[in-house]
């Protein structure tokens, strides 16, 4: 592959392919671990949605700390085998193992037992996923692109999302149905190890250059002291818009299934399908357009129009019965969404310091999973509780969570506008951290 204005001498074509089959199994992972985990834990353990929030809130902090210390590491390492390949390299394949051991939670006696165990392995599985994905990829993506065609990279990712999100929303449940959760889960994780190994022999990576400066502890420290904050002040707010919009996603998005499955009471197949019609269309179809968009408009006009359409798209939703409507309308608020994850990775990803990208995708982390998980999911696991209603599943006590978490998601959603206006209207040049 040519070099070209547009691209970067190391996005060659093999590099392409391991970016996207690395893009495809982890997005596939987590997909799995954000809804079956949850499924799994409310269906077989306990119809309670506080459990939910509460692994979903333990595994955002594993997520963070794991993000950070790992990227700093990687950012550090200077090997035979390279920076990001060891960690991309055992963090898959030790993703792989934890994915397929989570169901063997549900063995467990008593049920608080049991609920400790599935948030324990969640945990376990999230450290691997978090050192492979959210540190090594990250970083290693941006290590491979450049500024003019880091959205249509950005873009080309996120179609690999929505078609592993496709592939688990639409033909999970239906698999699960067919084969039971442990087959299921045994499947996504050998699939995750496969691509661990086949993609790790053909990534290929820049020269790592000079180590950041200091020792590794001075590195992290040197981060969140005043000045290098002021001096980061443009990636600050970008990542507090991320962190707003995406605590408005958490709301709702841990019980959507439960939501499509016990109050609207559509069937598997139904859900399914709608589910994965609104994904083909708002997430894959879109997403490659997006990030062209991303990369000719700027960051920030696709940010704020997508603010703007999630907050109508989640009103919609929520008061949509029939099958049609509610897959119509799921396209409404999944596209905003897609257009606001390409917008926001590139342009944090324009802002992250050369030498510590790794550091930084870890902090984005920060950001992006562990105020907002813990926010956003245990907003939704009070409204469950507290405004949901009270039902029986298998003789267990629980509540069905009802449209009230869509609508306050969408009002909550508009609060990520406020930072986007202290913000430049034009793409930043990497490197220029500091104010204007």
């Amino acid at each position: 592959m040519t070099s070209t204005p547009s691209s970067s001498p190391w996005l060659t074509r093999r590099v392409w392919a391991a970016l996207l089959l690395l893009g495809f199994a982890g997005q596939l992972a987590w997909a799995v671990e954000n809804q079956f985990f949850n499924t799994f834990l409310y269906n077989h353990i306990t119809p309670d949605p506080r459990p939910i929030s509460w692994m979903v809130s333990a595994t955002a902090l594993v997520a963070t700390l794991t993000s950070i210390f790992m990227g700093t590491l990687s950012d550090r390492t200077r090997s035979r085998w390279g920076r990001r390949r060891p960690y991309l390299l055992a963090g898959y394949l030790m993703w792989g193992v934890f994915t397929a051991l989570y169901p063997t939670s549900a063995q467990f006696h008593p049920i608080g037992l049991a609920i400790a165990m599935a948030i324990l392995f969640d945990c376990i599985m999230t450290f691997w996923g978090s050192t492979a994905n959210d540190a090594a990829f990250n970083a290693y993506v941006t290590d491979v692109t450049t500024q003019q065609n880091r959205g249509r990279v950005t873009g080309a990712l996120e179609i690999m999302k929505w078609l592993s999100v496709l592939l688990v929303y639409g033909g999970a449940p239906l698999l699960i149905e067919a084969v039971g959760y442990p087959a299921f889960f045994y499947g996504v994780g050998a699939l995750v190890f496969l691509v661990g190994l086949i993609s790790g022999r053909l990534i290929h990576e820049p020269p790592a250059g000079p180590k950041p400066e200091g020792t590794y502890a001075q590195q992290m420290v040197a981060v969140f002291r005043p000045a290098n904050l002021r001096r980061n002040r443009r990636i600050l707010l970008v990542l507090s818009a991320v962190t707003l919009f995406t605590a408005a996603q958490n709301v709702f998005f841990p019980y959507l299934l439960i939501y499509l499955q016990h109050y609207i009471k559509l069937e598997t197949l139904q859900y399914s399908i709608l589910v994965a019609v609104a994904i083909l269309v708002g997430g894959m179809l879109l997403a490659y357009p997006i990030g062209l968009l991303v990369d000719r408009w700027g960051r920030w006009p696709m940010a704020m129009l997508a603010v703007i359409a999630e907050m109508i798209g989640l009103l919609l939703f929520s008061f949509s019965r029939s099958f049609l409507a509610l897959t119509l309308t799921g396209i409404l608020w999944l596209a905003p969404t897609a257009a606001w994850t390409i917008a926001t990775m590139a342009w944090t990803k324009d802002l992250f310091p050369q030498d510590q990208r790794g550091q930084f995708a870890g902090i984005y982390v920060l950001f992006y999973v562990l105020i907002p998980q813990i926010l956003g999911a245990l907003t939704g696991g009070w409204l469950g509780s507290t405004f949901g209603i009270p039902t029986l599943i298998d003789g267990k006590a629980g509540f069905i969570p009802t449209p009230l978490l869509f609508q306050v998601a969408a009002f909550a959603t508009l609060l990520a506008a406020v930072p986007l206006f202290f913000l430049p209207r034009k793409n930043t040049p990497i490197g220029s951290l500091s104010e204007d």
